[in-house]
């Protein structure tokens, strides 16, 4: 620590209190400058450019572009029929391809299935409602619900290794008013679906007295070169837009509108590859952009990461997390880039959560740019989750044994956030036999109830950055390798920071040029 810092310790064992004062301190820790400025019109589906702008991803990944389709059109004819655009879309797919066109009006369709070579284009005002009915789902489909696989209901709009198909226009797709496809059933996913069975055995269509799971709204299964562009998803069953298995994916324009919707993710990147989503706009109760890759034994079996994810300007109101991966994190999360985003009254902004016998993990994740009001913390690392899911191991202690089972996260960059948190900056809580690691904070600007609580963490780096929290206490257990460099803690009264330690692996802060000054500022927003 720099000769700037007095110590004195009330508690050996426990509690650190760090004094920084001084004009060099003051001088090292300036406040990082904004470089850009977010705007609610810089984000969202009116904020979408005609074109696909290259992605410049800092990992190698392709340039994805719109697939290209036959030069065909079939428009359904009006008034709308109950059950005309599924046989539109097989009769276009056996002529080679091109655009269905669904006219104004409200068509009403049980499943719909997307053939290879057809774009199914929806002009303004035509409203697609969906059954609520099981049997309107039949026969059950190979797909993946919660990152476990089996033969289900799979998706009010499905595909399956199909390749070029799109889904356009400005027109709404609406998920079933009532009925059971929308109704949750009693029961975990982990005690329902046996790992150890075959597939083909994994049959859950909610026939002759077996349980089901509701469908998806848009699931395409396997696919290649893949758009999804324009649209607005209304009071979806469950899980919204989830590419599973696939590559090159386009999603673009979309709107997702899922409040009140248990389980209702906006946009789902499930064990997927090269995938963009741009220019969205959620508002759900449940995750608003997230990124997983199967569970605990099954996913370890199928073992397919979810790989070279790009989300760019893209807006979310309400939700739970506003970028999350996880929790299934079996075949692993990588390259992932979050830029340029709005997330406005999430429950966290970022936020980064796996389970002990999830397995895999996360790695190489960037989040920069991002203006955010979290009504929880800003950036929070959940890998311990709760025992009301997981059971005793959901409890942080004892310390288990490291295997195949057993998650990580390491290389995670956030960069450049800006904005408000009712809890704390960050909170993380690592997994005492797998701490999250590489963690680097840089050029966050965060006005915040708490300041930042560490669990389980080995070396986490912050720097030119700016906190303005009610309570300044670092609050640490058991982590190792924490710097805090050259930056700004704004407290209401100019307190010190405070250090709390815990743990017997617990290792002392190196804190380097940080100054402590008093904020003007009257609070956090609830």
């Amino acid at each position: 620590m720099s000769p700037q810092v007095r110590i004195s310790e009330s508690n050996p064992a426990s509690a650190l209190v760090v004094r920084i004062g001084g004009l060099l301190a003051l001088l090292a820790a300036a406040a990082p400058a904004r470089a850009w400025n977010l705007e609610r019109g810089d984000v969202g589906p009116a904020a979408m450019p005609a074109q696909i702008e290259p992605i410049n991803a800092p990992f190698a990944m392709p340039e994805l572009i719109r697939p290209v389709f036959a030069d065909k059109t079939l428009t359904l004819e009006s008034p709308p029929r109950d059950g005309a655009i599924q046989p539109a879309i097989d009769r276009l797919a056996a002529a080679g391809g091109g655009r269905v066109v669904v006219p104004p009006g409200e068509w009403t369709t049980g499943r719909l299935e997307l053939r290879s070579g057809v774009e199914l284009h929806l002009e303004e005002d035509a409203v697609v409602r969906f059954s609520g009915q099981i049997e309107a789902y039949l026969p059950p489909v190979f797909t993946r619900c919660e990152g476990l696989e089996m033969m289900g209901l799979g998706g009010l709009v499905y595909a399956y290794d199909q390749e070029r198909i799109g889904l356009t226009g400005k027109g709404t797709l609406v998920g079933p008013d009532e009925g059971p496809v929308r109704e949750a059933r009693k029961g975990l996913s982990d005690d329902i679906v046996d790992p150890d069975s075959p597939i083909e055995s994994r049959v859950f269509d909610g026939q002759e007295g077996r349980h089901y799971f509701r469908p998806y709204f848009i699931c395409p299964v396997s696919c290649r070169d893949v758009l999804v562009e324009g649209v607005t998803l209304r009071n979806g069953p469950m899980w919204n837009l989830v590419p599973i298995y696939c590559d090159r994916v386009v999603i673009r324009g979309v709107t997702v509108d899922s409040l009140g919707v248990v389980n209702g993710d906006g946009v789902n990147v499930d064990s997927s590859r090269n995938v963009l989503i741009e220019y969205c706009s959620t508002n759900t109760g449940d995750d608003c952009y997230a990124v997983k890759s199967g569970r605990n034994e099954d996913g370890m079996r199928v073992g397919r990461p979810a790989e070279n994810v790009v989300v760019r300007n893209c807006f979310a109101e309400a939700g739970y997390g506003g970028f999350t991966t996880g929790s299934e994190t079996a075949g692993g999360v990588r390259n992932v880039w979050v830029h340029d985003c709005l997330f406005d009254g999430v429950s966290y902004a970022a936020y980064f959560k796996t389970r002990r016998p999830r397995g895999g993990g996360g790695d190489n994740l960037l989040v920069e740019r991002v203006r955010l009001r979290s009504k929880s913390h800003a950036v929070f690392f959940d890998m311990i989750g709760s025992p009301l899911y997981v059971g005793e191991l959901g409890e942080r202690l004892p310390k288990r044994a490291v295997n195949a089972a057993t998650p990580h996260y390491r290389g995670v960059t956030l960069r450049d956030l800006v904005g408000e948190a009712g809890g704390e900056a960050v909170r993380i809580k690592g997994i005492p036999e797998s701490p999250a690691t590489e963690v680097v904070l840089e050029r966050l600007d965060i006005a915040s109830k708490g300041f930042m609580s560490l669990a389980d963490v080995d070396g986490l780096i912050v720097r030119d950055s700016r906190f303005q929290p009610q309570d300044p206490t670092l609050r640490l257990l058991d982590t190792r390798g924490v710097r805090i460099a050259a930056s700004t803690i704004d407290s209401p009264g100019g307190e010190a920071l405070s250090v709390e330690r815990s743990g017997d692996a617990c290792e002392p802060p190196q804190i380097d040029g940080v100054s402590i000054e008093r904020s003007s500022a009257q609070g956090v927003s609830e």
